[in-house]
């Protein structure tokens, strides 16, 4: 079995039956005692699992706690829903079956991934959420960075300057943001600057979902100014005067209808989180 594939197996294997011995992971992977004990230590280090006596367990309980910390996320998503599924539903029709594109970790870009579903994009994102839902609904390419997971924020962010997203070059790049006034795009968190400063210089078109309330927001920091971005997606509640400002700083502005949000409308799992940190790891040997 490829190492990688063996791995992967390991997790799922992990995720059913809680933890396990070395001679059963044996027996279940068809693999010496030797290669299990090398893989579980692998593992281990990159926090994908845990080293027990003998064996190995999940981490059933870090995804659980990881559900309840992203309450805010969920509950942002509900907020002015109906506007960000029509701008998502929008965004996600400028895709082009085979581009390279990159989606960053906002309420609004994550409900593009329902629209993405029958694309064939190689999708970066820093944003575990999106990558989750991409890989479990769709046949997109998903690359995600290798990192530390921030909760709160919905994003992965490595310590260092190369990982494996410096590599990818992309044709967009799909960007929510706290904010948007003349001096640019607002974020209101230090660390989401630092992650999306990184993606913006990579991709060829800066597209921003922000919906109309975004044009009120104040926040201290400058992401960048309006002179790199291509275009703005909003919704009709955006007022003349707003629009019409960014127009006449070069930015191309498209407006949407609300859409109404279904009632059964899948949300956010948190399954295949580590199996998406395993991928992302073997980015580098994938790619080459």
């Amino acid at each position: 079995m490829i190492k990688h594939k063996r791995r992967k197996r390991m997790l799922k294997l992990l995720a059913e039956h809680q933890s396990a011995t070395v001679q059963q992971l044996v027996d279940w992977l068809s693999s010496s005692p030797a290669t299990v004990r090398r893989d579980i230590g692998w593992l281990a280090e990159r926090n994908l699992l845990t080293r027990t006596r003998g064996g190995a367990a999940n981490l059933q309980q870090k995804l659980r706690n990881l559900a309840h910390a992203s309450e805010t996320f969920q509950n942002n998503m509900q907020c002015h829903a109906e506007r960000k599924r029509g701008i998502a539903r929008h965004a996600a029709g400028m895709c082009n079956d085979g581009e390279t594109i990159i989606i960053n970790g906002g309420t609004t870009t994550f409900m593009m991934a329902e629209f993405l579903v029958d694309q064939h994009l190689k999708i970066l994102t820093n944003s575990f959420l999106m990558a989750e839902r991409l890989l479990s609904t769709s046949e997109n390419e998903i690359i995600v960075p290798g990192g530390k997971v921030y909760r709160e924020q919905n994003v992965i962010l490595s310590p260092f300057d190369n990982d494996i997203t410096q590599h990818h070059y992309a044709a967009k790049i799909f960007m929510g943001v706290y904010g948007l006034s003349l001096l640019g795009l607002l974020e209101a968190d230090p660390l989401l600057i630092q992650a999306e400063k990184r993606l913006i210089s990579q991709a060829e078109q800066l597209i921003v979902l922000a919906d109309s309330s975004k044009f009120s927001r104040k926040a201290g920091l400058i992401l960048c100014g309006l002179n790199r971005v291509t275009a703005v997606i909003t919704d009709t509640h955006a007022s003349d005067a707003a629009v019409q400002l960014l127009e006449q700083h070069g930015v191309r502005v498209v407006t949407v209808e609300p859409e109404a949000v279904p009632p059964a409308a899948p949300a956010a799992t948190y399954g295949n989180v580590f199996d998406l940190q395993l991928e992302a790891l073997y980015q580098p040997e994938i790619s080459h």
